[in-house]
């Protein structure tokens, strides 16, 4: 009786922890027969949990939405990160979560084992977080529809607001939800405009039906967190500019944000930042509003620019009624 609760146990976490498994593959996974499989997918679903199954070669398992919500199956790691998770939600914005979030995590660190319960409360203890107030806050069911259809390779159909107000209908293949300390944004491709675009994730209002289901595309690159900062702070604007600031890589990150500019390293007390601005005039204020010792690289025309404000800034000081 013990062997098989523990192969259940093995069996509920294996069905959430992928979409959709065949039978082959979970008896291989259990070491046990297919027969055996059948058995205690039947099982499962007696104690409530909806197990889908797909008859045929292309079939499979598949754990499904219930009208009660089951026990969910967490390891010891995945328990922590859910917990400590939860106490961060609601500065990550998203509306309306701060309250859910407290609400699931009493209800966790009510079950959670005295020795995971030491590790989240040390992790919170001894943290301290440097959030900042949201912009945009996302509604949760839409984050959560985005994630769902990323999980699932399934196409997306929404209304997009841009910065404008203007709305436009899309059709695109989710790929990733990139997030930000201040917002969600949607890396997908757009089959309309066929090129991979980034979405923020609060201007997005879905429209079902979705689908259908896709084949995945490689990533856009490597590093999606690098791909979306260089897209929100310097591809989206008409002029772009390198600048090298006169500070460690690690003073300027802690100034500069995803909408900022991309930083990257170049010696041991300076770096490099790429920019954009609507004009070479904004981006004098913009880089110069950093707040560090800096110097121009490209494009030319910006030094010119640099120039100009400062000769303007020092006719203010000079003029007789100045303070």
């Amino acid at each position: 009786m013990l062997e098989t609760s523990a192969r259940l146990l093995r069996l509920l976490s294996l069905l959430q922890a992928h979409r959709e498994w065949s039978g082959p593959e979970l008896a291989d996974r259990l070491g046990v027969t297919a027969r055996t499989v059948r058995r205690d997918v039947d099982r499962l679903r007696e104690l409530g949990y909806p197990v889908n199954a797909t008859p045929g070669t292309g079939g499979g398992y598949q754990l499904g939405a219930g009208a009660e919500l089951p026990p969910l199956l967490l390891d010891d790691d995945e328990a922590v990160a859910v917990a400590v998770g939860l106490r961060g939600a609601a500065g990550q914005g998203v509306e309306g979560i701060g309250e859910s979030s407290v609400r699931a995590l009493a209800k966790l660190e009510q079950v959670l084992p005295g020795r995971l319960r030491r590790r989240v409360s040390a992790l919170n203890a001894f943290t301290v977080p440097m959030l900042r107030t949201p912009q945009a806050l996302v509604d949760p069911a839409v984050l959560t529809e985005l994630a769902n259809a990323c999980r699932d390779s399934e196409r997306l159909r929404f209304a997009y607001r841009d910065h404008s107000g203007a709305t436009t209908r899309r059709i695109v293949e989710p790929h990733r939800l990139v997030c930000t300390e201040r917002r969600w944004y949607l890396v997908a491709w757009d089959l309309d405009r066929a090129d991979w675009r980034t979405f923020r994730a609060d201007r997005i209002e879905p429209t079902p039906p979705h689908g259908p289901r896709f084949a995945p595309r490689p990533a856009p690159a490597d590093d999606l967190a690098a791909y979306v900062a260089k897209g929100v702070s310097t591809a989206v604007y008409p002029t772009e500019a390198t600048v090298r600031l006169h500070v460690p890589l690690a003073e300027a990150a802690a100034a500069v944000g995803i909408a900022d500019g991309v930083l990257t390293a170049e010696g041991e007390h300076s770096c490099l930042l790429r920019t954009g601005a609507h004009s070479l005039d904004v981006m004098v204020i913009h880089v110069a509003m950093i707040g560090f010792e800096f110097e121009v690289l490209d494009p030319p025309e910006l030094t010119g620019r640099v120039r100009a404000l400062r000769d303007l800034l020092t006719r203010a000081l000079d003029r007789p009624g100045g303070a």
